[in-house]
Parts: structure tokens; sequence; C-alpha cells
């Protein structure tokens, strides 16, 4: 048994759970880790050699290593293992420790865990954490929520091993309750919606381009230098020049076309709808991911139905240019629909939140980080309450200068049979909102006429319901 006091404590050492004890403790702190695998408090034990990090597979052993109050960090898979945790370790605490959870947890549950937790003055936060595995060991973008005194007991910590951008860490205090985890979500909704979008970038360069995988990685390091420079971007240009260790292929070529989701992106879309905010590029990606699951049944359909025959014969420079401008313009419009999501919440849950913050620690560390979101926190910071991004007059001004792209690629996608959902979602999304009148009056007196809804008018106040079937002849 160790008689050194630790600073933080730290249950699940998981790649995650391990990497961010290391980026802890490089900031000067102590931490002790507990993983109910012997094996994996045996692996962070040996890793952590001289360094003040303890590791236990004993629960009562981690506790007892803690300063009190104790503060306690959880990276464990969302769900029904987050309350067992929190059931196993509760008889170990006591009054003002703070309990921690960093995974990607509902937002609902974790105002539930504060309920129950606060009758036991035990303090409960949902922080969200995004980096990935090299993120929490060098620097992620940290989304906490909770009572505001609370976090300023752990506020040094989290600023010291956050990801950092012009030298401002990439961490704030968000808000009370379930703010971090709510904003980790729409925050996964958004990377769920980027993911799709260069999907079909990459679709429309193989297929229609006829782009080999070493073209299309110079294609997209040449995109992460302009206008579309952000991780997803980064990386994606790294991914096709991966070579498959057991063929010596392309890697690219040999990963089944099969994607999963966990779960936030599909949170993400039943709190929009809930909340009545249209997302459909989140949405879509969503759909999208369910889709590609039928893999035997999109085989089995592509033998009875046939591809248009148009090929595209175009000038390839202008398909690569094109492409460019509509997944900025598409981006955007994903950014404009998470960030207008994050504006009602805000209101509805009463989480008061500063969009301009969000976009800032966004900016760092976080796998939707892009140049583009300096524009966003710069229009937020000139209007905190903008309702939509497209009323900001930057943004607006280069949705402008890119919509021809978006227009031209998804004329391409429809005569040569290329599927291009989430691109087609952003720009009917951009041309819904930016028009002033649309057909909904048809549905309002369709509604009307089966089923009695009433309905507004356009010259006068008031609620209106007509027998309409009453001027038949």
């Amino acid at each position: 048994m160790t008689e050194q006091k630790y600073d933080y404590g730290m249950i699940g050492l998981g790649t995650m759970g391990r990497n961010l004890v290391f980026n802890i403790n490089d900031h000067g702190y102590s931490v002790a880790g507990f993983d109910k695998s012997q094996s994996q408090a045996e692996l962070l034990k040996k890793e952590a050699a001289s360094r003040t990090i303890f590791a236990t597979s004993q629960l009562d052993e981690f506790v007892n290593a803690l300063k009190i109050p104790r503060v306690v960090m959880m990276l464990v898979p969302a769900g029904r293992i987050v309350d067992e945790v929190i059931d196993e370790l509760k008889p170990f605490l006591s009054g003002n420790d703070l309990l921690i959870d960093c995974g990607n947890s509902h937002y609902t549950e974790t105002n539930i865990r504060i309920a129950l937790l606060a009758k036991s003055t035990i303090h409960f936060m949902g922080v969200g954490i995004s980096g990935g595995e090299s993120g929490a060991r060098y620097g992620p973008s940290i989304m906490p929520g909770g009572p505001k005194n609370v976090y300023d007991r752990l506020s040094a910590m989290f600023e010291s091993i956050s990801a950092k951008v012009n030298n401002e860490p990439c961490v704030t205090w968000l808000g009370p309750g379930s703010a971090g985890h709510y904003v980790k979500m729409v925050h996964n909704g958004i990377e769920y919606g980027l993911m799709q979008l260069i999907s079909e970038s990459y679709h429309l360069l193989k297929e229609v381009g006829k782009f080999n995988n070493d073209e299309i990685h110079s294609i997209f390091s040449k995109w992460n230098k302009g206008i579309l420079h952000s991780f997803l971007i980064e990386i994606t240009a790294d991914i096709f020049v991966q070579k498959d260790e057991l063929t010596k292929n392309h890697l690219i070529d040999m990963i089944l076309d099969s994607a999963h989701q966990k779960g936030t992106g599909g949170w993400t879309s039943e709190d929009a709808m809930s909340l009545q905010v249209p997302i459909p590029v989140i949405d879509t990606s969503v759909s999208m991911r369910n889709l590609s699951a039928y893999k035997k049944e999109r085989e089995s359909v592509q033998q009875k139905q046939t591809q248009p025959e148009t090929k595209f014969s175009g000038d390839k420079n202008k398909l690569i240019d094109w492409l460019e401008q509509a997944l900025y313009f598409s981006m955007v419009t994903t950014y404009v629909q998470g960030m207008s999501l994050l504006q009602v919440a805000s209101k509805e849950y009463k989480y008061n939140l500063k969009l301009e913050d969000i976009a800032r620690i966004w900016r760092g560390g976080c796998i939707i980080r892009a140049a583009l979101l300096e524009d966003i926190r710069m229009a937020f910071s000139q209007q905190p309450d903008l309702p939509n991004l497209f009323l900001n007059d930057q943004l607006s001004k280069k949705l402008l200068q890119t919509q021809e792209g978006i227009r031209k690629v998804i004329q391409i996608g429809i005569e040569t049979g290329t599927p291009l959902p989430a691109l087609m979602s952003s720009l009917a999304y951009y041309d819904s909102y930016r028009s002033g009148w649309l057909p909904a009056n048809l549905i309002q007196a369709q509604r009307d006429y089966f089923g009695a809804h009433t309905y507004a008018r356009n010259d006068r106040e008031g609620i209106f319901h007509t027998h309409w079937n009453s001027t038949k002849e």
C-alpha cells in the first residue's frame, strides 16, 4: 500500500485513460489509477516507471491513495457501466468529493447522476474530452459542465493539460449541469457530418474523377493548406498513402465499406428533433452510416439497378476546384447547424452557453478543429446571440463565393448516379434558409383539411380553420 496521497484519481486505464494519466502527470500532478483488470493496472505501473503515478486493481486501495477531498475521473464506456462504477465507488466517498465522468454519456443521464449524488453531498461533473489517443496524451479539447465553483477546483489542471491555440487553453467552464456532455454530443454530431462530407468527396474523386490513391492524397494535402485546413482533412490525406502490412496494397482499399455509430450522432439528431432545430447534414450522416451496414443488400440491388450511362468528361482540375468549394461550403453549413442547436438548447436547458467560447476551445485538440472555427468564434464575439451563422456578413459572403462549386458538384453527382446525400442536404438547407417564402402553407392547408389542425394567415392575426370539402360543387 502506498503512503503517498495523490492529487487526482483515474478509473479506467484503457488507451484514453492511461494517456490522460500521463498528460496530467507531465504537468506536475500526481495521479492514482484504477482498473478492474489487473493487467491494465500492471501495464500502467510498468509504463509509469519512476513517475508519481500509482496503479491498482483494488478499489479501496485506490480511494485511500487520494488526497481529501477526492477528485476522481472516470473514462469508461457510457451507459450502464458508468452507474455500476458509481455504485461501487460511492461507499468509499465522502462529502465534498468530486466525481467526473469524462466519457460520452448522454446528457440526460448526467443530469440524473448529478441529482442522485448531490443527496450524499458528492459533486458530479460531466466533462467532454475530444482528441482521441494523441489528444489525451498531449492536449485535448476539454468541455466541462457543472457548478462553476466546483470547476474552479480543477481549472488549473485542465488548462495545463489541454491543447493550446495562440497560447490560449482549449478548455473553459461551459455551464451548469450537463452542459459539458451536451456540447460534446453536438461536437460529435458535427464530426459525423464532416466525415460523411469528406467521404462523399472521396467518392467523386475515385469513381468519377478516376484519381488513384496517391493523386487523392495530393489533392487532400493541397486542400489542407488552404480554406479546408483542418484535422480531418489532414488525416484523410495521410490515409491514402498508408500501405497494408498484409497485402502491400493501399490499406484504404482493403477496408470494408460498412461504417458504424456508437450513438452520439444519433443522440444529436434525436435532441434536435425534440427541440425542432433543423440539422439535415448531421441527420443524413447518421442515416448513411446505418445504410452502409446493409452491405449484402446494396450489392444485390446493384445487380438490378444500373448506373446512368453518363460519364464525367469535363476538366478534372475544374472538378477538384469545385469539390474544394463544395466541401468548404458544406463544412460551414454543418457547423452552422450544430451551433444553431447549441443556441436553442442553451435557452431550453438553461445552460447559458457562450458560443464564442465553444468555438474557441474547438480550435485545437479536438477532432473537428479547423481554421474556419476562428471565423465562427469572431462571429459570436460580435453577436453572442446570433441565432444562425448565415446572418453573419463574413461567413455569408464566403458561402456566396463557394456556392457555385457545390451546385456544380451536385449536378455531376446526379448525372453520374454518384450518391452525395450530405452535400445535397447542405445545399438544400442553405437554399431553404435563405428563402423568404417556403411552400409550408400547402402543408398547413393539408393538415387542416384532413385533421382540422388549423392554420395562421399572412394577412391578419388569429388561428383559422376551414371546412375544405364545402367548396366542392
